[in-house]
C-alpha cells in the first residue's frame, strides 16, 4: 500500500497501475482537478504540484511535474496542490500576487505556475529574479505573459514566508516521520515495490527479474504517458538510502545513482560550466526529479552528462545480488540506447575524479532553445597541461554527434604533445570528421553539428586566453 499526506488528509492508495501518473490519480481518483494536463510529458509545467518530504530537521519543498511522477514516488511524502493554497476564503499570498499583478488570463498554466512560485518562496534564498527566471523555465504561458508573473515573484519576494504551512511545519514533519518507509502498489497481476535498502532492492531483482527500475521517471514514465504501455513490475529506487549518497573524497566525488539533479548541483559546480550545464538540463522541475545514474542507464545519445564523465574519466559502481564491480564509463556504451549492464544489474554509484592543478575543463551545450531543450550537441573537453603549457593528455567527448555518447579519439591524439594553440586547434578541427559521423534530424543537421563541434574548438581556446566568445547575461 502506498501512503502519503494530501494536504492533511491521510491517503492509503492501492488497486492503481503501476504506471499511474500522481496526475491521473489526483484528477480521476480523487477528483482534484485543479492540477491540468497538459503536454503529459514534463514540458509545460501546467501539472505542477509540491512534494514536501522531511529534511532533516525542516521540510523540502519540490515542485515536480505530477504528468510523469508516478503514484509510488510520493509515498512517505507531503502532495500539495492548488486546492490546498487559500484559506478560510483567502487567498494565499501567492494567489494573490498573481491576481494584485494580473498574472493570468485564460488560467489554464495558472495553478501550475501558482504551485512553482509557493515551492520558489519555500525554498532556500536568494529569491530574487535570477532564481524566480530559473524557476519559471518549466511553465509556458501563451497569453498572460511572463512580466506580470515576474511582478507576482518579486511580490512575494518582498513578503515574509509565513504562511500556515510555514507555522505548521513541525506538525508536518512529525507526521510525515509516522509514515511506514516501505511501501507496495498493486492492480492485479501488476506491482510495484519501495525498497528501502540495497539489500531489498537485490532480493526484489532477484524474485522479480523482468520488473523495471526507476528513479526520477522523467524518461521512462514518457513510456507510459506517451506510449500508454504498463508496466507489470516496478521497482522505485529514491527511498534506496544508499543510491541518495553525495559524498566528496579527496581525489574523487561519490554520487548515488538514485540522487536528483538538485541534489548534486552544489556538488558538481566544482568543475568548471557543469553548474550551468546542470540548470539547462530540462526544467526545475525535471532537475528535482531526474537523476545521474537515470541519465547514464538510459544510454540516450543526447544525454547531457554522459559527454561530462567521459571527460572527466568517471567511473560506474555497478551492483548484482550483492556484488559489486568498478567499470570506466568510457566502454560502458555498447550501442544505441545499450549498455554492458548485465540482466538484474544496476548503477550504484558514479565515482567523479576531482580536477587537479594542471588539469583544464570545459563543457558547451548547443541547442534550440537555452532553457529545457534537448541538446543537438554537448561537448566536453578536459586538458592536461604541463609547466611549460605543452598538453600532455586530452579528453574530449560528445553527445548528439554519434549512436552513443562518444569520446574523439583522433581530434584528442592532434592535441597531445602541443601547445593548446591556433595551430592545436587547427589540427583537431580537422580531426573531428573522422572521429563523428552525426546524422541529420529536427535539431540540427549533420553538417551543422561538425562544424558547431569545431567552432566549440574555437571557443575553448579564445576562453583559454580569457578572450570570452558569447555573451552572457549578467
Amino acid at each position: 500500500m502506498i501512503q502519503f499526506l494530501l494536504g492533511d488528509e491521510l491517503i492509503r492508495a492501492d488497486g492503481a497501475a503501476p504506471e499511474t501518473s500522481l496526475l491521473d490519480y489526483l484528477r480521476n481518483h480523487l477528483a482534484r482537478t485543479g492540477t491540468k494536463e497538459g503536454c503529459a510529458s514534463g514540458d509545460c509545467g501546467a501539472c505542477t504540484v509540491v512534494l514536501v518530504e522531511a529534511d532533516g530537521e525542516s521540510l523540502r519543498y519540490r515542485a515536480v511535474n505530477a504528468c510523469i511522477t508516478l503514484l509510488g514516488a510520493v509515498h512517505g511524502r507531503q502532495v500539495l496542490t492548488v486546492e490546498h493554497l487559500s484559506e478560510g476564503g483567502a487567498l494565499h499570498p501567492v494567489q494573490q500576487a498573481m491576481v494584485d499583478c494580473h498574472g493570468s488570463q485564460c488560467g489554464f498554466c495558472t495553478p501550475g505556475i501558482v504551485m512553482l512560485l509557493f515551492a520558489w518562496r519555500h525554498s532556500p534564498p536568494p529569491h530574487d529574479r535570477e532564481t524566480a527566471l530559473t524557476a519559471l523555465s518549466g511553465n509556458l504561458c501563451r497569453c498572460t505573459g511572463y512580466r506580470p508573473i515576474l511582478d507576482a515573484a518579486t511580490q512575494i519576494a518582498a513578503q515574509p514566508c509565513a504562511d500556515r504551512f510555514a507555522r505548521n511545519a513541525s506538525l508536518t514533519l512529525a507526521r510525515l516521520r509516522e509514515l511506514p518507509a516501505a511501501g507496495t502498489l498493486q492492480d492485479g497481476a501488476q506491482q510495484a515495490w519501495l525498497p528501502t535498502s540495497l539489500d531489498e532492492l537485490d532480493d526484489l531483482l532477484q524474485r522479480h527479474p523482468q520488473a523495471r527500475l526507476i528513479a526520477g521517471g522523467t524518461d521512462l514514465a514518457l513510456e507510459a504517458t506517451q506510449n500508454l504501455k504498463p508496466f507489470p513490475a516496478l521497482i522505485h529506487l529514491d527511498h534506496v538510502a544508499e543510491l541518495q549518497r553525495l559524498e566528496t573524497h579527496p581525489a574523487h566525488l561519490l554520487i548515488g545513482a538514485a540522487r536528483p539533479y538538485a541534489d548534486c548541483l552544489e556538488a558538481l559546480e566544482e568543475f568548471p560550466g557543469v553548474g550551468a550545464l546542470l540548470e539547462r538540463l530540462g526544467s526545475l522541475q525535471i532537475r528535482q526529479r531526474g537523476t545521474l545514474g537515470g541519465n547514464i542507464a538510459n544510454a540516450s545519445p543526447i544525454g547531457d552528462m554522459p559527454p561530462v564523465l567521459l571527460a572527466l574519466d568517471a567511473r560506474l559502481r555497478l551492483r548484482k545480488a550483492g556484488a559489486v564491480r568498478e567499470v570506466s564509463i568510457d566502454g560502458f556504451f555498447i550501442g544505441y540506447r545499450s549498455t554492458l549492464l548485465q540482466p538484474g544489474e544496476y548503477i550504484e554509484s558514479v565515482l567523479i575524479p576531482r580536477l587537479r592543478a594542471h588539469q583544464r575543463f570545459r563543457v558547451d551545450k548547443i541547442s534550440k532553445r537555452r532553457d529545457d531543450d534537448i541538446s543537438a550537441l554537448c561537448m566536453a573537453l578536459r586538458l592536461d597541461l604541463d609547466a611549460a603549457g605543452i598538453v600532455t593528455d586530452a579528453r574530449l567527448a560528445c553527445g548528439g554527434m554519434a549512436a552513443t555518447p562518444l569520446r574523439g579519439a583522433r581530434t584528442e591524439a592532434a592535441l597531445r604533445g602541443r601547445p593548446f594553440d591556433a595551430a592545436a586547434v587547427a589540427a583537431a578541427q580537422a580531426a573531428i570528421p573522422r572521429d563523428f559521423q552525426p546524422i541529420d534530424d529536427l535539431r540540427a543537421s549533420a553538417t551543422y553539428r561538425l562544424k558547431v563541434a569545431q567552432n566549440l574548438l574555437q571557443r575553448a581556446l579564445l576562453e583559454e586566453s580569457e578572450r570570452p566568445a558569447e555573451v552572457r547575461h549578467a
